[in-house]
């Protein structure tokens, strides 16, 4: 025996129906506040940043960041003995 029922409901109806909360505008000013923050730290992520943040470390940034890259490409073998 099979019983197949079908219920045709939005989810605020089902929320409702079911005695949830109603988050909708809690997650529009949480998308709201992550837009914001995207777009101010969106300059960070440019590449003449990246290199800017790079070279204040004198150069040593680059280097350690050749090292790893050396070591991911080529398991089980250091760079340095």
């Amino acid at each position: 025996m099979k019983i197949k029922i079908e219920i045709d409901v939005t989810p605020k109806e089902a929320r409702s129906t079911m005695g949830l909360p109603d988050v909708e505008k809690m997650n529009a000013a949480l998308v709201k506040e992550m837009q914001t923050r995207l777009q101010e730290n969106i300059a960070a992520l440019s590449p003449e940043s990246l290199i800017g943040q790079w070279m204040g470390f004198g150069g040593k940034m680059g280097e350690q960041f050749m090292d790893l890259m050396g070591q991911v490409t080529t398991p089980g073998k250091s760079s340095k003995p």
